[in-house]
């Protein structure tokens, strides 16, 4: 879908750090966690929720009163009067969200809108249907996390095999998989320099009550550190195969935000910088061959946008496994080098909601630290499917 009048506002897209599942955000409300994050983002950022009239919850995993919906988070930061949908889109879900609100502005319902996207993968619900044909009337039951990590009901595979049906189709070796994932984790050690100035410049920190008072999460937690020896000592998840854990990303938690307002008002709330929504694009790839859906999702968001994949100065990807950065570079010709700079959910982790809208703003921070250009997100999610935004930044 194209768009002409659709900006974010530079430095009005956010993160909270991410923290492996299981870690110090397991126990959190992941909509309290955007309550909080959000609240603070907007205040620092001086930009009044009441200003804000279309609000879009994305969120994949169901919390404890989620069936509010986005109402629930407006209400509690002061701009009860307004609301909006929920998106869930598996991992292509901030592109979806995106596409919404750069919709709403492009029409001109709405002047300023946000995207709230939250999840928290830890401790996911156990989802049970009453089932009276069942001996003894036993439910039906389903991990909401867990089990479709395991099957596609559709082919019957798991997200792993799509990782190693791409692999084997493009004969790709574990060499070939272990260097681009140490290729990542070496992106965003560097991202780390200076205390973090890259990070600190776009991630709000978490603060998580306590009984003592309370606890801040200020940097990703979970990280493991990879070499090259480390990654070669793994075993295949599956045998003969090329993904290891190492090669692959992990369950996470966290938030992001991202304001979408028309090119005037973004420029008021941006100092003048913006990053103008060109085009978002939705695809899929064949049955059980997730990791390959990316390039088509780009491929539709660039030709709305009537950009080249030679026009990039910047590719970000929510990348589960770095066999889909192998298949994106072979079948664009864009450099591994140049994607993902700051690092990927490769290495951070994935949230699945809010993955897209970090290395979405993550993009932004990049073409901004470069001059200005134009940039691609594009990431796989479940169901063998993609979504894509690109953006260009100028000054």
């Amino acid at each position: 879908m194209k768009f002409t009048d659709a900006h974010i506002p530079f430095g009005l897209s956010w993160t909270s750090p991410f923290a492996k599942w299981q870690g110090p955000l397991a126990e959190v409300n992941s909509l309290d966690l955007a309550v909080d994050v959000t609240g603070r983002a907007l205040a620092d950022r001086g930009l009044p929720p009441e200003e804000i009239t279309e609000w879009t919850l994305g969120c994949t995993v169901p919390q404890q009163h989620s069936f509010y919906g986005v109402t629930l988070v407006s209400r509690r930061l002061g701009a009860g009067e307004h609301g909006g949908p929920w998106i869930s889109r598996a991992c292509a879900t901030s592109a979806a969200v995106i596409e919404h609100l750069a919709t709403q502005v492009q029409l001109g319902a709405h002047a300023t809108t946000i995207g709230v996207v939250t999840d928290r993968t830890s401790n996911g619900p156990l989802m049970l249907w009453s089932s009276a044909a069942s001996p003894g009337g036993a439910p039906t039951s389903e991990h909401w996390v867990l089990d479709p990590m395991k099957l596609d009901p559709t082919t019957g595979q798991s997200m792993n095999d799509t990782a190693e049906n791409t692999a084997r189709a493009a004969g790709y070796t574990r060499e070939q998989v272990d260097e681009v994932a140490l290729l990542r984790h070496e992106q965003y050690r560097a991202a780390l320099a200076d205390d973090r100035a890259i990070q600190r410049a776009y991630m709000v920190p978490v603060r998580i009550p306590t009984r003592r008072g309370e606890q801040w999460v200020t940097e990703d937690h979970g990280v493991f550190p990879t070499t090259a020896e480390g990654l070669a000592r793994l075993r295949p998840v599956t045998p003969d195969g090329v993904v290891t854990y190492g090669a692959q990303t992990h369950p996470a938690d966290g938030c992001a935000g991202v304001v979408v307002a028309s090119a005037a008002r973004a420029r008021d709330l941006g100092g003048g910088v913006t990053a103008q929504v060109l085009a978002t694009g939705f695809a899929r790839a064949e049955p059980a061959y997730m990791p390959q859906a990316p390039v088509p999702a780009a491929r539709r968001a660039l030709a709305d946008a009537g950009v080249d994949v030679a026009d990039l100065d910047v590719v970000t990807t929510h990348n589960p496994f770095a066999v889909n950065d192998l298949w994106f570079a072979e079948q664009t010709g864009f450099p591994l080098e140049r994607m993902n700079p700051y690092g990927s959910s490769l290495v951070y982790g994935h949230p699945q909601g809010p993955t897209g809208a970090r290395a979405v703003t993550e993009l932004i921070h990049a073409l901004h630290a470069r001059g200005g250009g134009t940039g691609l997100f594009t990431g796989c999610a479940a169901g063998d499917s993609a979504g894509a935004v690109v953006v260009r930044v100028d000054g």
